[in-house]
């Protein structure tokens, strides 16, 4: 079938969405509730804390491009959902049930692992169903589903955890982790073309890409100066974010008994019902070009982290979790989308998404170690304003040496059959 021509069934797009919105917390486990679990039920210090909001990124930084190579090579990436499903159930319940260091560190790798499936698994189911023509507003589409399921998820947990335990949304989490299973067993396999999901040719399209060479060697593929810089750019963004909202619900849950949780949701549920609109339209946005939209949310991530440290006040620390739901949309969006650019032809889709993911995790642990044990010394402001100006490098990296990929590849095309 011709790539513009498919059109998967409304069963397995419907079944897409329902993924994309019970996923959305299981993708990264308790996240930064884990952080206020630690501190105000078991008096961790924050150096600890860090080690243990590291733990998970490391696992993900080792296993995500290996598991964007198997999300390539294997057509089970259904089964693949599943695998990361149980495992995040596991790793919530035994941090739950026995919140020792050792069996938080044991539980927060096994999240870390699944966490490294499930992006690449569904971006190439979304892409194997739709193409690449229609994959912008897909990946929108996604997103928005994917942040309403963490608007639920955090209401849910914010209740569970102020009115009956903190240990309640480790329990949420896995039950979430059960239904994505449920959903993503509704998606028909047949429907899904398993080369065109890994950014080659269609299987039964006669194309030029598919006479010889079709899939790239995965170190020529990283000799593309592009990929190596947004890369970078990437690293360094999540340097300064990934430990922005961890430290603020630190910082809501010190001197508070109760009510820490309650604003950790807010801050949460802020950030996703932002993101939904944002994803959507970013989704239609990138249609026409991918780095304007981009640059907008490497823009607000130094105005974020420099808000943060003008007052203690909840009201005015959750609101500006409004920034980081227009940058969180929009990367959400563009980030798989630039990717899909880069490599179209290639058939090293994911596993250079994969690459791409543990650059993300590279720059998620470093900043949830390094922020911990900078507040240990020298307090919360000064992690914010450090963090801020990490994020204003990387949007300058990114604003001055990340090229336009809209169409990128048909110039690398006409390059490469001049040559």
């Amino acid at each position: 079938m011709d790539e513009k021509s498919r059109e998967p069934s409304q069963k397995s797009l419907k079944a897409l969405d329902f993924l994309n919105l019970f996923l959305s917390d299981v993708r990264d486990g308790v996240g930064p509730y884990l952080a206020i679990f630690l501190k105000a039920s078991e008096n961790w210090h924050p150096a600890d804390i860090g080690i243990a909001m590291s733990a998970s990124t490391v696992a993900t930084v080792i296993a995500q491009t290996p598991a964007g190579g198997l999300v390539d090579r294997l057509r089970q990436k259904r089964m693949l959902i599943v695998a990361g499903a149980t495992l995040v159930s596991i790793g919530c319940i035994v941090i739950a049930l026995l919140p020792s260091f050792p069996v938080v560190i044991g539980g927060q790798i096994l999240i870390g692992l699944a966490a490294a499936v499930f992006p690449p698994a569904i971006a190439a189911i979304s892409l194997g169903l739709v193409g690449h023509n229609k994959f912008d507003r897909r990946v929108g589409r996604n997103e928005a589903f994917n942040h309403g399921g963490n608007v639920l998820a955090a209401v849910l947990a914010g209740v569970a955890g102020h009115f009956i335990t903190r240990k309640g949304i480790f329990f949420l989490v896995a039950a979430m982790a059960g239904a994505s299973a449920v959903a993503v067993s509704r998606i028909r396999e047949k429907e899904i073309d398993h080369e065109l999901a890994r950014g080659a040719a269609a299987e039964d399209e006669d194309t030029p890409e598919k006479e010889g060479h079709q899939v790239s060697g995965f170190m020529q593929l990283f000799s593309d100066r592009r990929i190596l810089l947004f890369c970078l750019a990437v690293i360094l963004f999540h340097f300064a974010n990934a430990a922005m909202l961890p430290l603020v619900g630190q910082r809501l849950s010190e001197g508070k008994a109760t009510g820490a949780t309650l604003y950790m949701s807010a801050c949460i549920i802020v950030a996703q019902l932002v993101m939904i609109p944002s994803a959507s339209l970013a989704g239609r946005l990138a249609h026409t070009a991918r780095k304007p939209v981009f640059l907008l949310a490497f823009a607000v991530l130094p105005i974020r982290g420099v808000l943060y440290t003008l007052t203690d006040n909840p009201y005015f620390l959750v609101s500006v979790q409004i920034l980081d739901g227009v940058a969180g949309g929009i990367f959400g969006v563009l980030s798989v989308l630039m990717v899909a650019d880069l490599t179209k032809g290639t058939g090293r889709f994911n596993i250079t998404q994969g690459a791409l993911n543990t650059a993300i995790g590279i720059g998620a642990g470093l900043s949830n170690l390094i922020a911990g044990f900078v507040v240990e010394k020298a307090g919360y402001n000064t992690a914010f304003l450090g963090l801020a100006a990490i994020a204003a490098v990387a949007t300058v990296i990114f604003w001055m040496l990340v090229p336009e990929t809209k169409g990128s590849h048909k110039a690398q095309s006409l390059v490469s059959s001049e040559s």
